[in-house]
């Protein structure tokens, strides 16, 4: 009896032995948790190289000028590899209401229910303005998929061109991003036309510009490549305060 009890202490220390000394390796020799996509999932985004506040706003669907006054960058908006962007101003007010409706609803307090003898109307959407800029078309060209935020989301419009056609400048501007660093746009060149509106153009084989130039209305600033199904287009995209709206609803009729 005294032989197996010792025994089954024995088996039981040997185990707890065993999975400490696999803890240790693991945090000895193990890899570190990838880092590279805590922006993407938190509220906050660490800058890499070539990145600029302009191409931080763009991929994240926020206004810069928003995101310079969340994170206190004054013009000309300089940031830093390694620099951490707050991406939301808001979510600390928004979990601290979050947080007192749910005491409030521990404590049994409520708010007096409104009945309504039809169903209330959802506000209307703010009327469609046309902007004062003088639109054109980036490349000629059939265009292969519409403008959609519901669905298979399109952010901008995709046009049809052979690879080495010229993309010419929608609107003249300055150019605030020239790079690769946005998932899923390629080679893409994103132009400042004034305080509201950007417009971007992506899956580029080669640019002809670099950030900080200007440039005129039509003129070339890129050449079309193509996207990941190896389809030769151009992606073209206008946002106005951050928000992105149908090209097709500022560019002329053809």
């Amino acid at each position: 009896m005294i032989t197996r009890t010792l025994l089954a202490r024995s088996l039981r220390l040997g185990v707890l032995m065993l999975g400490t000394l696999w803890l240790q390796s693991c945090q000895m020799g193990g890899a570190p948790a990838p880092v590279g996509n805590i922006g993407e999932r938190g509220s906050t985004h660490v800058v890499q190289k070539g990145e600029t506040l302009y191409s931080i706003a763009w991929r994240y669907g926020l206004d810069y000028q928003n995101l310079a006054r969340i994170n206190r960058i004054r013009k000309p908006y300089t940031i830093y590899m390694g620099q951490r962007i707050k991406l939301s101003g808001v979510a600390s007010r928004l979990k601290s209401s979050q947080t007192t409706a749910s005491k409030s609803a521990a404590t049994g307090a409520s708010k007096p229910k409104t009945v309504y003898s039809s169903k209330p109307k959802s506000p209307a959407k703010p009327a469609f303005t046309r902007s004062a800029l003088s639109w054109r078309w980036p490349v000629e060209g059939r265009l292969l998929k519409q403008f959609s935020l519901t669905g298979a989301v399109n952010k901008g419009i995709d046009i049809a061109a052979a690879a080495g056609t010229e993309v010419k400048a929608a609107e003249a501007g300055r150019v605030v991003y020239a790079g690769g660093n946005l998932r899923g746009y390629g080679k893409l060149v994103i132009i400042k036309h004034d305080d509201a509106f950007l417009s971007a153009y992506g899956n580029n084989e080669s640019l002809l510009v670099k950030e900080g130039d200007q440039v005129a209305i039509g003129q070339a600033i890129a050449k079309v490549g193509a996207n990941d199904q190896k389809i030769e287009m151009l992606h073209f995209e206008i946002r106005k305060q951050g928000q992105p709206e149908d090209p097709l609803r500022h560019l002329p009729k053809r």
